[in-house]
């Protein structure tokens, strides 16, 4: 059998091999239903600090302050980070307590392209609250394949 016949007999099959993750804004709500267990999340009380224009993808600086006064009675015990366009929906969570002081996280992450994030803090009350940021990346990290 010649080689461009075998490759059309191939090439129904080459349809059915996985393809690399995919991420989507679907896949980032459903990651965030995940960590809020279902509950409401409003906006405010979370600030999100990322350059809106990133020139490379690969070390992105990120930070993220929730507001609370971080007492036994009112304080954080959570922090997310979630993006909708990476292979993986869910960048990370930061566990957090009254002794941590202050609700801050300061990291760098990677982006595959221009996409909204999305930082979700848990404070002790129960309450989710969140930030939402567009950031337009120009060179490509995180790319599978």
């Amino acid at each position: 059998m010649n080689a461009p016949r075998r490759l059309l007999l191939a090439a129904p099959a080459l349809l059915l091999l996985p393809r690399g993750a995919r991420a989507s804004a679907e896949a980032m709500a459903q990651a965030v239903r995940d960590f809020t267990q279902g509950a409401e999340v409003r906006a405010g009380r979370v600030a999100m600090d990322i350059s809106p224009l990133v020139e490379n993808g690969n070390t992105v600086p990120l930070s993220v302050i929730a507001q609370s006064p971080m007492t036994e009675q009112d304080h954080v015990r959570a922090i997310a980070v979630f993006n909708e366009r990476n292979p993986q929906p869910h960048v990370l969570t930061v566990r957090l307590g009254p002794r941590s002081g202050r609700a801050i996280l300061a990291t760098h992450i990677r982006l595959a392209t221009s996409q909204t994030l999305l930082a979700v803090a848990q404070f002790s009350d129960g309450s989710f609250w969140s930030d939402r940021a567009q950031v337009v990346v120009t060179l490509a990290a995180c790319v599978e394949g």
